[in-house]
């Protein structure tokens, strides 16, 4: 049985359904090997990149999040596949070496909803463009999860994104 018991758990972990979408479009659409998951919490996209037949690297800086993380890989059967670091990306980024890096910082806890506009600059600490630019070092096959609410028009303007797509709602 995988765990979500700390309370962040429940609703900060990507919806098992639309982390396998995550993972299958970065598998087509990108030629890699590994993936380094830089804010993995309790795992839920570095299990479903790994399910993909991918080496993930999951980094989190919480120490309770990396064991929930990797005994969620073993309910899963992919600990094998995956390298669990505990560590703050921000930091193990320059050490990093990999193909595709997926991001999906914390959005401030479930009150990111009610705000109108998800602002990436200020609602997501470290600033989330300083994150995209760290992770364009490492690699420039970077995915960057945000919600609904985010700004679009900053997030292309900013990163000098390429390609955006919306996912559907969770089920």
């Amino acid at each position: 049985q995988a765990y979500f018991s700390i309370s962040e758990g429940w609703f900060s972990v990507t919806p098992e359904k639309i982390a396998e979408h995550i993972a299958h479009r970065v598998g087509h659409s990108f030629n890699c090997d590994i993936i380094v998951d830089a804010f993995c919490g309790v795992g839920g996209n570095a299990i479903q990149f790994a399910l993909a037949s991918k080496r993930v690297i999951a980094i989190d800086i919480d120490p309770v999040k990396i064991r929930l993380a990797h005994n969620n890989a073993e309910v899963y059967g992919v600990t094998d596949r995956i390298d669990f670091i505990c560590g703050d990306f921000m930091l193990l980024a320059s050490t990093v070496k990999a193909d595709v890096v997926f991001l999906s910082p914390p959005w401030g806890g479930p009150d990111y909803a009610t705000a109108e506009t998800f602002d990436i600059r200020t609602m997501i600490s470290p600033d989330g463009f300083e994150i995209f630019k760290l992770s364009q070092k490492i690699t420039n096959n970077v995915v960057y999860f945000l919600p609904r609410n985010a700004d679009i028009d900053q997030v292309s303007y900013k990163s000098q994104v390429t390609e955006l797509q919306e996912l559907p709602a969770a089920q």
